[in-house]
């Protein structure tokens, strides 16, 4: 990923099933699922660096004993805060108290049994360690106590804070946690109310009454309740003052869920492999929460996996998951990504007309790797091909050692460009700084030919183009190549996403503004007023009613007509070499990631109504000039 790009939160959630003194015992530490849950945020540390917040659930506390506890904190390294606070109150006993179990269970905050952790990173959503998740809704009675915390990003707000006000509140805020925080909120008041209701007219007392309610919860007919309205991609994790927890995960799969489960422990993540390592597990010992379901533990230990709305007709998990989110230790995930690269050949060896021995090749930046390697071994396969059919060819008229020679030659890799993880741009101002992000990556000199050498740089995805053109292009002609092929793993971005990424303006895609240069300069203009009209005057409509007509910005021209436009915009007069720049299709790309068809932000099919809405306003925004305008409150969840 040669531009930063914010996307989309991590989740991890454990529930103990024995008592702490367990787990004392065979694991020599009451701490075993407090350590688990750091380690599962250490491994998913990629997916959110803004913030990261935990919370915990005693169970069967004592009254006027606290039985919810929650840290959050800000920053690139937010996990360590928040246990280095952890740890700080618990260091505040002694150790013979913290060596009686009976009294860490009594006494010591996060001597739990029910923990959330999360990871984050502020979509289109609001910032600040406020809005850092989980989030927090205490009341006096436990069963009515709710620590949320989710990988999501809701597309229908409006409707949603609407429906909260349609009932009678007021909600504080028009963030999409904290009306999705309000809504369970309000269905679980509901929830309990009915029970209490129902068994306060069996004559029971006040904590027989709290006992019952807690047990006869029915968590997942308000989540059903709770969810009916929603819209969008989500993995939404709850955790119940009385024990009860919760993972729930979008009817149309976009967003991922894993978990694990055996007479211990109930273990949720956002990714397969660090359950995997951090329980020392199979492949096939972790399953994935189905879309639309939801995993739910009541505080007795019974486990259900639930179908709270029906799966869509049309599952789309997302692609750009296996491109660049998730851990390429994920068994399924480095296959696809190796096979993302090794789809790339036939278009390589056009760019570079086939003459491999007089090519060089790379990547960057290191999520591109796995990729690389999927392409070198496909450009094997391919070198080996046209060897063997010159051989065939050649029968009789060339010699052993003609042979041998051709035999020898290999795909040309080298490590061409290196990170200098140590230069930090944002020390500089106006031009330095874009001088000294010229020099952000190092390259390898010597590791051409110089004007001999054709070199191919292959990249996970590109978005704005930025970094290709301030530093990475400018630092590859120092070799003086021939030409420079930049190679995307994924198609070209052209669309904004709604569903858990940071990418929510259409001037922030080089692909758009190519798209839109290409319309002026062949006097097209109307194009772009025609899409404006027709988006403007369905702004007001439902959101099933909506059509994206932002495909027709695209519809004149060709991918590669697109792709040539954005070389010569990523490029000047300065740089020798020639320059192309060659995408994957989205064809390749669903051969490649068979399982997760969502490919909107290439295509603009959008799997839910408010993702067409939300492409809809952004382009109106883009046209009147406000992408940039934002409003926040403070508040405090």
């Amino acid at each position: 990923m040669t531009d930063q790009i914010k996307h989309e939160c991590g989740v991890a959630m454990i529930r103990l099933l024995k008592p702490l003194d367990y787990y004392y015992k065979k694991y020599e530490s009451w701490r075993y699922g407090l350590d688990k849950l750091y380690l599962l945020m250490e491994k998913q540390h990629n997916r959110g660096q803004e913030g990261a917040g935990l919370a915990a659930v005693k169970l069967e506390a004592a009254q006027g004993k606290e039985f919810i506890f929650r840290e959050r904190a800000l920053g690139s390294n937010a996990i360590t805060k928040i246990f280095t606070e952890v740890n700080a109150k618990i260091r505040e006993f002694s150790n013979e108290e913290l060596n009686d179990v009976n009294f860490v269970k009594e006494n010591v905050p996060y001597g739990a049994e029910l923990y959330l952790g999360h990871l984050r990173y502020s979509t289109t959503g609001k910032s600040g360690e406020q809005y850092v998740h989980p989030f927090l809704r205490r009341n006096n009675w436990a069963s009515r106590s709710l620590a949320m915390a989710g990988n999501f990003n809701m597309t229908n707000v409006d409707e949603m804070f609407n429906q909260l006000v349609s009932e009678g509140q007021h909600p504080r805020d028009y963030a999409d946690t904290f009306i999705i925080l309000e809504s369970l909120g309000h269905y679980l008041d509901r929830e309990v109310q009915y029970q209490y209701d129902h068994i306060d007219k069996e004559g029971k007392s006040g904590n027989e009454i709290s006992a019952l309610v807690e047990k006869n919860l029915d968590i997942p007919f308000l989540l059903k309740r709770a969810s009916k309205i929603w819209d969008g991609g989500y993995t939404i994790c709850g955790l119940i003052g009385c024990g009860d927890a919760f993972v729930m995960r979008d009817p149309w799969g976009i967003r991922p869920a894993f978990y694990y489960h055996d007479d211990e422990i109930v273990v949720v993540a956002s990714e397969r492999p660090v359950i995997q390592t951090a329980f020392n597990l199979k492949k096939d010992d972790i399953h994935e929460i189905g879309p639309g379901q939801a995993l739910i533990v009541k505080k007795d230990g019974r486990f259900s996996i639930d179908q709270i709305i029906a799966p869509k007709e049309k599952i789309t998990p997302c692609s750009f998951e296996r491109i660049y989110f998730s851990r390429g230790s994920d068994f399924d995930i480095y296959r696809e990504r190796k096979k993302l690269g090794e789809q790339l050949v036939p278009k390589i060896v056009k760019a570079i007309d086939d003459d491999m021995d007089n090519t060089v090749f790379s990547f960057i930046p290191n999520t591109a790797e796995v990729a690389y390697m999927g392409m070198l071994e496909g450009l094997e396969s391919h070198f080996n091909k046209e060897k063997s059919k010159y051989i065939i060819e050649n029968a009789g008229r060339i010699s052993q050692q003609e042979i041998e020679t051709l035999l020898k030659k290999r795909v040309r890799s080298e490590k061409v460009a290196i990170k200098d993880i140590k230069l930090r741009t944002f020390i500089a101002e106006g031009n330095t700084r874009n001088d000294l992000a010229a020099h952000v990556y190092d390259v390898t000199y010597g590791s051409l030919r110089r004007g001999i050498d054709n070199l191919v740089i292959i990249d996970d995805s590109i978005v704005r183009g930025t970094t290709l053109k301030q530093s990475i292009i400018k630092i590859l002609d120092r070799l003086d190549p021939k030409k420079i092929v930049i190679v995307s793993s994924s198609p070209q971005i052209r669309y904004p996403d709604c569903y858990g990424i940071d990418m929510s303006k259409m001037n922030e895609f080089i692909a758009f503004r190519a798209a839109i240069e290409l319309l002026k300069e062949r006097n097209m203009e109307h194009v772009i007023d025609d899409v404006y009209n027709k988006s403007l005057a369905q702004s007001k409509k439902n959101k099933e009613e909506i059509v994206n007509y932002v495909k027709e910005i695209y519809a004149p021209f060709t991918d590669d007509e697109i792709s040539d436009k954005m070389t010569e915009m990523l490029t000047d007069d300065t740089i020798k070499a020639k320059v192309k720049i060659v995408f994957q299709t989205i064809e390749d790309l669903h051969v490649a990631c068979p399982n997760n068809a969502g490919d909107w932000y290439f295509s603009g099919d959008y799997p839910t109504p408010g993702g067409n809405r939300m492409v809809n306003n952004a382009f109106i925004k883009y046209i009147q000039g406000k992408e940039n305008h934002s409003y926040q409150l403070k508040l405090n969840f």
